[in-house]
């Protein structure tokens, strides 16, 4: 865009409220949240002798926050199937994306989680008085994180391990 003869760029802001969430390529459209995504990356400190206006940092491994899953309970139990084949030592590992979108239904950004398995799940409360929606959660953890402007069908992206044992990036 050019206003007063100079070229601008028009940022394209979206709201949160707008998104996907898809498991081994399958949507699961029905989440009401998804929380926690986020990595740190671990880093030391260090001083030169004789420099003391500045510190050296040297970055190590990346360690990756849990995310959270929320939805309103159904009928459907991927949810607890996947975290039953956790529970009876198969361990299946799935890749996840988390689709925003802007008001125009197109893909803003694309967050995969790669490797990802359930850790942890939570029933909703259930109380008589109450007329709420019955919300589940799952948690869950992963081994690496890929962002793009666009995605979805995250199976393409690692079917598996390498022979090194790592999922393709």
């Amino acid at each position: 865009m050019v206003r007063n003869g100079n070229p601008t760029t028009e940022l394209n802001y979206v709201a949160t409220n707008h998104f996907y969430v898809e498991i081994n390529s399958n949507i699961r459209a029905s989440f009401s949240e998804c929380s926690g995504l986020g990595m740190n990356i671990k880093r030391e400190s260090y001083f030169e002798g004789g420099v003391n206006d500045q510190q050296r940092i040297v970055l190590g491994q990346v360690e990756f926050a849990d995310v959270t899953l929320k939805r309103g309970l159904t009928n459907d139990f991927a949810f607890w199937e996947w975290i039953s084949q956790t529970l009876s030592q198969m361990r299946q590992r799935r890749n996840v994306n988390i689709l925003l979108f802007n008001q125009s239904g197109e893909t803003m950004q694309c967050w995969t989680l790669l490797g990802a398995v359930p850790v942890g799940w939570k029933a909703p409360a259930l109380q008589a008085d109450a007329s709420s929606v019955a919300i589940e959660e799952l948690t869950l953890s992963y081994e690496g994180l890929k962002v793009e402007k666009s995605g979805g069908g995250a199976i393409h992206l690692s079917n598996g391990r390498d022979k090194r044992g790592y999922f393709a990036s």
